[in-house]
């Protein structure tokens, strides 16, 4: 009897923690939503690499439903991102509005006094880190690396290298290419990644660093050739392309493809947001995009990446010192 009373006893003890247990995940999953369209600010012009990925994840998050309320892409890249960087300062509190960073999350604020400080803001998700790839026109005589910098250096001086923004990550790609092999180019500055894959293949500049999924349509159609990537290992869609550590010169530089809210959201919010975009790093047309786009998918958020942001901001500070003849 004994037997029987306890595990009766036992057996209603576990029902009961069963229906708390699922109480809270159905108050959980009916918590916090957003009460109108979200912001999504991206800190670049339209066309480049961060503003196509803006717009796809925009795209997923409707179609798969992982939103109740629109999400709506607004691009702000004046100043290297810095129009964003305030925008989103002065949005302190506000639950309704998200940012997509890259690189010049670091950057601006180290390079422009701003008034920002980026361990400020909340850290959501970090849904990729892409990829950089040195391009030139593919009616030019350029195959290799060592082709390359021959070219460079006859140019004297005019050689056009194409990128987004000064001081932002094309520029610190094509500084370190000049440390590296003692050329030196002509850095010519555009709005977006989509502009600079345009000037190449229209013969405006002679070479970029465009990041693959910018540059990945006129590569398809024969226009433009990769000549070398800044990866630890070969890009899987570009197989037949040296990476430049391979060529015995360590040049790796990433771009990550990361998501922040103002400072002090309310927790919910970010619970809420995060948990979209860890759906989102999950849907089949997002890993086909990371592969067929030469992005390394790699989610990560909370306090491991507000520590990444860190990390990367004094990498980045270092890199610029170094740049601007100072110590390192």
């Amino acid at each position: 009897m004994a037997y029987t009373f306890t595990r009766r006893v036992a057996l209603a003890v576990a029902a009961s923690a069963a229906l708390v247990a699922s109480t809270a995940t159905t108050a959980l999953a009916e918590g916090w939503k957003p009460q109108k369209p979200v912001e999504m600010v991206i800190m670049a012009g339209q066309g480049g690499g961060a503003d196509r990925l803006a717009r796809l994840f925009q795209s997923i998050i409707q179609k798969e439903g992982l939103s109740n309320m629109p999400i709506l892409p607004i691009n702000k890249g004046g100043g290297s991102g810095a129009e964003a960087l305030r925008y989103l300062k002065d949005k302190e509190g506000d639950a309704h509005v998200v940012m997509a960073t890259l690189n010049s999350y670091y950057t601006t604020p180290l390079r422009t006094d701003i008034g920002v400080d980026i361990e400020e803001y909340t850290p959501i998700a970090r849904m990729a880190l892409d990829t950089f790839v040195l391009w030139v026109n593919a009616d030019s005589d350029i195959y290799t690396i060592e082709d390359y910098v021959a070219a460079v250096q006859a140019a004297g001086g005019e050689w056009k290298m194409g990128g987004t923004g000064t001081g932002a990550e094309d520029s610190l790609v094509t500084a370190m290419l000049e440390k590296e092999f003692g050329i030196k180019h002509t850095y010519v500055p555009f709005k977006g990644g989509g502009t600079v894959a345009k000037n190449l293949v229209g013969g405006h500049i002679d070479s970029t660093v465009n990041n693959p999924s910018e540059q990945m349509g006129f590569y398809q159609a024969g226009k433009s050739r990769p000549i070398v990537a800044f990866t630890p290992d070969r890009i899987e869609a570009f197989p037949n392309v040296p990476t430049a550590r391979e060529l015995g010169h360590d040049l790796v530089y990433w771009m990550q493809r990361s998501f922040v809210a103002p400072k002090d959201m309310p927790a919910e919010a970010v619970a809420y947001y995060t948990d979209m975009f860890q759906q989102l790093s999950q849907t089949e047309e997002w890993q086909t995009y990371t592969k067929e786009k030469a992005l390394m998918a790699d989610f990560l958020t909370g306090d491991d990446l507000q520590a990444y942001f860190l990390e990367e901001r004094a990498k980045h500070d270092a890199i610029l010192k170094d740049m601007e003849g100072g110590s390192s």
